[in-house]
């Protein structure tokens, strides 16, 4: 949304939660008795149903054809078409099998896909209680217009959204549309223009639930014009990515089917008028040439090598919901993360608390009652400071929560701000004091405080908690070490703010001895002499390995952003303690909001921390990093970030907390919903593209040397050296063993200290041309000569291409641990950490076997049995194309290390 767009919504519609509860009736000509159901019937024609708009789909047949539109399916079925042509059958059902097989996949990962949009339908709610003339009904919530006066009570599901008209103790879980898992607190008072929905405390969204009290409030809008209705046409007008791997792989296809047509012709022109072969024999040797130069067995080992990397990733909780995203993971240059639960544990934990006697440090995080107290860097017992205690007690005994510890963990019952304070007095000791309560003033938004009344064994006592400037109005005095003291409101005051400025919620706590005769409190009796105990800084605290792999994700050059629904100050002081930013810098959504797309693109890249963020932030700060050419991961929870995270070139969804419309929209799904399972996958992600790399520097020179022989003998006038029914067996068998095991390679030393690849580099980049070439030349040249000296000294013909082939497969065989790594030497430490090399190795001696003596295989591929002393041609001829590309990678290597020794001296 640029900053037009967003001037041009606000001026004409009106900005609901900035007008007051008269203003919003008045606008809507409308009191708080509702609507005369005449008025409701009138008003439906006019606005239509309350429910949000199917939009257009793709037939399934329509989608299912698609899939055929991808230039290398185009590849293969010209080879289809060619096999056929030969009549071998065979070769052309296991080619059309492929093809069939790769649009299956996609069809149903995209069916997979379409269902987010139903997800967020299926979140609406489907009845809801209106006044219609002063009259309490329930109503199909799709009925409900502007103007409808709605009750909510606990449990209800928000059916519109409202204008909140009047309260008693609303708490509202607003998670899945902003992201929060704290219940928000709704006043009825308006709210600054500009304000994001997190903020807009005065309304009430659809789709949200009432999770505390009950309220009045004023239909103000419905079906897609709510929150959720503009995050379900995000969804519907949001343009998905196509991944690195795929475009680079549709740049080769393209360039390798403009190739071997081109050569296909000149060589068919060539062998027309330079030799004297008829026009059958230039079309087969043309044929030939064809079936040889394209790598049928490519897309093949692209899906394997990938569902192999599936399943690695599954074993380190990452599920990947779509196959190509697998490897775009290693090409992510930027990370943008939620913070709650992802980056820290969604675990409230006091992290310090302060007294008269001084500021305790307390060790531990989350739910788990263990950790020290300190005071001073000593361990304390709580009991011998007379303050301290008096304070964890009054947190223990003011407190509705439970503390369980279930088979995964510590878990509580109640709210999270509470449970900080009854883990914080279960590591204090006092987990099982709990003395009788007489009565007790539950919170209340209005009063912001919880006071309950206690029997101890030396009286009766009045325990507070709650926001510390509301308790220090009802407080003059203290409590100190040597007793009751004056209350230091300055101190006080300039405590509150740099623990605020520290990012934590802040509680206080009080409290007053009373007459035994009290059986009942209300709000007076709380309202004065209460004497002030201190205050608790609590923090969702970040995950210990979240914080390490943030470190790992800069040390491999990815930027870590974090996108959270905090005020800045939180969201500044969490991203410091995690290394992301300096502590100091950060932007609101609310600045967002003022700028425009071309300045995005520049504070998308200055800040990493960002604040206060709606569903359209998100999906601004996406476009803007991709427009900027960076591959953007980006991770979410609610319905809000369904739009960013279906944008985003990965999609990443919380497995335990997040909604099914998310998991639905992504590409990845977290099993743990952990920070560090993102790193973990991308380092799973470069090692699948390298080993993609690894398969198709190993399956091109097969293709080249097969091309390289053929392409020869017609230039030398000589006979075929391989048929082409050979030619695809030695594509089928080197693909299906050889090529298969380097998808199984395990991760090179170092991935994770190099930066993200160039996604705009072309697959083969200079280097992988001339290893292709050089590796072409060198096995279909051994090929040839062997062929021709065979020929030459009076072997005969099915028998010389029979040992031709074994030659060729043989290079292939040897040129496979090659390539198990690129630039380093083959042998050495990790030369036996890949069985399946070794399996496919042993598997593909044995179809060579039965290739060379089964009468079966003679009469279908014209190859004849020979002498077990022959074999000693091709392996002599693998062994020298080991020892070669060996002696390649040294030299290069060489060259390479003092070119950057010079240009480091320079």
């Amino acid at each position: 949304m640029s900053e037009t767009a967003t001037s041009t919504e606000k001026s004409s519609k009106p900005l609901w939660y900035n007008r007051t509860v008269d203003d919003a009736l008045d606008e809507l000509s409308v009191d708080e008795n509702g609507l005369s159901s005449e008025e409701a019937s009138q008003r439906l024609e006019k606005y239509g149903s309350n429910k949000l708009p199917e939009g257009k789909s793709q037939s399934a047949l329509m989608r299912f054809l698609l899939q055929f539109h991808n230039v290398l399916i185009y590849v293969l079925m010209v080879a289809a078409v060619i096999t056929a042509l030969l009549d071998h059958w065979i070769d052309t059902w296991v080619i059309i099998a492929v093809i069939l097989i790769n649009a299956i996949i996609g069809f149903v990962q995209e069916g997979k896909a379409e269902k987010a949009l139903e997800g967020i339908r299926k979140m609406l709610s489907l009845h809801a209680t209106v006044l219609r003339g002063g009259e309490r009904k329930d109503i199909d919530a799709e009925e409900l217009v502007p103007g409808d006066v709605v009750l909510l009570e606990s449990g209800d599901k928000v059916p519109a959204d409202l204008r909140l008209i009047s309260i008693r103790n609303l708490r509202i879980e607003e998670s899945a549309l902003t992201g929060e898992s704290v219940a928000v607190e709704k006043t009825t008072d308006s709210v600054e223009e500009g304000s994001v929905p997190g903020d807009q405390t005065c309304m009430a969204f659809s789709g949200t639930s009432v999770v505390y009290g009950r309220a009045r409030g004023l239909v103000v809008e419905t079906g897609a014009n709510t929150e959720l209705g503009k995050i379900n046409r995000m969804m519907t007008d949001v343009e998905e990515i196509t991944t690195p791997l795929l475009k680079q792989i549709d740049q080769f296809g393209k360039a390798l089917s403009l190739v071997i047509v081109s050569a296909t012709a000149l060589f068919f022109a060539f062998g027309y008028f330079f030799r004297d072969y008829t026009v059958d024999e230039l079309f087969m040797a043309v044929i030939s040439l064809a079936v040889a130069a394209i790598p049928e067995g490519l897309p093949a080992i692209m899906t394997i090598t990938l569902a192999v990397g599936v399943q690695a990733m599954a074993g380190r909780n990452a599920i990947i919901r779509r196959l190509p995203s697998v490897e775009t993971l290693g090409s992510v240059s930027v990370i943008c993360s939620d913070k709650t639960g992802t980056l820290t544990k969604n675990e409230m934990t006091v992290t310090s608390f302060t007294t008269s006697e001084g500021i305790y440090t307390v060790k531990g995080t989350g739910y788990n009652p263990e950790g020290e107290i300190l005071l001073d860097d000593e361990t304390v017992e709580i009991k011998s400071h007379n303050v301290a205690e008096r304070m964890i007690q009054t947190i223990r005994l003011c407190n509705d929560a439970e503390l369980r510890e279930k088979e995964d963990g510590w878990t509580i019952d109640g709210d999270p701000t509470e449970g900080a304070l009854i883990t914080l007095a279960h590591k204090a000791g006092f987990g099982d004091f709990k003395p009788e309560r007489v009565d007790h003033v539950p919170f209340e938004s209005d009063h912001k405080y919880m006071a309950t009344l206690n029997d101890l064994d030396d009286g009766r006592y009045i325990f507070m908690k709650g926001a510390p400037e509301r308790l220090m109005e009802a407080c003059e005095k203290e409590l100190a070490k040597d007793g009751v003291q004056q209350l230091q409101k300055d101190f006080w005051n300039k405590e509150i703010d740099r623990q605020a400025n520290e990012g934590r919620r802040v509680i206080g706590a009080a409290f007053k001895k009373i007459e035994n005769g009290m059986n009942e409190i209300d709000h007076d009796d709380v309202q004065s002499e209460m004497i002030f105990l201190g205050v608790l800084g609590m923090i969702d605290p970040p995950r210990p390995e979240a914080i390490e792999s943030i470190k790992k994700c800069k040390e491999a050059g990815i930027q870590v952003k974090m996108i959270t629904g905090d005020h800045v100050v939180t969201a500044r002081a969490i991203g410091k303690e995690l290394g992301i930013g300096d502590g100091v810098k950060a932007i609101s959504g609310q600045e967002l909001e003022q700028k425009s797309d071309e300045e995005l693109k520049e504070i998308a890249l200055e800040y990493d921390v960002f604040a206060r963020t709606s569903p359209e932030h998100k999906l601004r700060l996406v476009k803007a990093l991709q427009a900027r050419g960076k591959i953007c991961a980006m991770t979410g929870d609610g319905v809000n970030d369904a739009p960013a995270l279906k944008r985003a070139d990965v999609g990443i969804a919380m497995g335990i907390k997040g909604t099914e419309v998310t998991k639905d929209a992504s590409e990845m799904v977290l099993a743990d919903d952990n920070f560090a399972s993102i790193a973990s996958a991308v380092e799973e992600g470069r090692t699948i593209y390298d080993n993609l790399r690894k398969a198709i520097l190993f399956i091109l020179p097969t293709n080249g040397a097969e091309s390289f022989v053929i392409m020869a003998a017609v230039i030398m006038g000589i006979a075929m050296p391989i048929t082409p029914v050979q030619i695809l067996w030695v594509n089928m068998v080197t693909a299906v063993t050889l090529a298969l095991a380097l998808s199984f390679e395990p991760t090179e030393s170092g991935v994770m200290k190099r930066p993200p690849r160039d996604t705009d580099a072309a697959i083969l980049g200079g280097y992988f041309l001339w290893r292709v070439a050089f590796v072409s030349l060198l096995i279909g040249g051994l090929t040839l000569s062997l062929y021709y000296w065979l020929k030459g000294n009076g072997y005969e013909i099915d028998e010389s291409r029979t040992i031709a082939v074994n030659t060729l497969v043989a290079g292939q065989l040897f040129y496979l641990f090659n390539c198990r790594k690129m630039h380093e030497p083959s042998l050495g430490k990790g030369f036996f950490n890949n069985k399946y090399a070794f399996y496919a190795v042993g598997i593909l001696i044995v179809l060579q076997l039965v290739f060379t003596y089964a009468p079966f295989m003679n009469e279908w591929f014209a190859t004849s049995p020979h002498k077990a002393l022959y074999w000693a041609y091709p392996a002599t001829g693998g062994f020298v194309v080991f020892l070669l590309v060996e002696l390649e990678k040294y030299v290069l290597g060489q060259s390479k290390q003092r070119k950057l020794k010079e240009k480091s001296q320079a």
